[in-house]
């Protein structure tokens, strides 16, 4: 899963970043207020972590701003504020979610988890298609009710194909997904996670639409 993060404090945001990505998230970090609220328009991003006070632009104006221009993704506000009206007032500009510092890392992931699956109209986290289960809270993969060994990468992509079943997804779309502005990605990297998810669950298991991209076809 994709997520951006607006979080002036270095400490905490380098944290967040470490952590996320490896607990399988895929985090582009943004100091600045209004590079954090620009990057928004740039690429998809399943959910978003927005400190309030930032250098720049602050955190609540730039929650309402992208409200205003119809920006749905999913906000969880993490803050030092953690008085009832700062968070009433954050929820009532289109907040999602409020969590006050200091946080576990845990917690955050959990409700970002939740967040995006509420977001894809999820009521459950856990996936099945076909012989294959997949929990997005644990990150745990089984087939015929065996679990399966993936790498974050695999399980990342895995994830994305279960989805968006039935929907053709670029190559390009993967590598914005599984892949942070930070990552050096090789050309064909794709095409290797989807060399290994085949040999561990089956070759016909993803099907490759020639000049397309790849997808789960029930």
């Amino acid at each position: 899963m994709k997520i951006l993060l607006v979080e002036d404090d270095r400490l905490i945001g380098n944290g967040l970043q470490v952590g996320l990505n490896k607990s399988g998230f895929s985090v582009d970090w943004f100091t600045d207020g209004e590079e954090g609220e620009e990057a928004l328009y740039q690429t998809a991003y399943d959910a978003v972590i927005l400190d309030l006070g930032l250098p720049g632009k602050d955190g609540m104006s730039i929650l309402t701003a992208w409200r205003q221009k119809k920006r749905s993704e999913p906000v969880l506000i993490l803050t030092a504020i953690g008085d009832v009206d700062n968070r009433i007032k954050g929820l009532n500009n289109g907040a999602d979610d409020y969590l006050a510092k200091p946080f576990s890392l845990g917690e955050v992931a959990a409700r970002l988890n939740a967040l995006i699956r509420r977001s894809g109209g999820q009521s459950s986290a856990q996936i099945t298609w076909r012989n294959i289960t997949y929990n997005q809270n644990t990150r745990q993969v089984e087939q015929n009710g065996k679990p399966v060994t993936l790498s974050p990468r695999e399980t990342a992509l895995l994830e994305q194909l279960l989805l968006n079943r039935n929907r053709v997804l670029s190559k390009e779309q993967l590598e914005e997904k599984l892949y942070s502005w930070d990552d050096d990605v090789s050309s064909n990297a794709i095409e290797v996670h989807v060399h290994h998810l085949r040999k561990k669950l089956g070759k016909d298991i993803i099907k490759t639409v020639n000049k397309l991209g790849y997808m789960l076809e029930d």
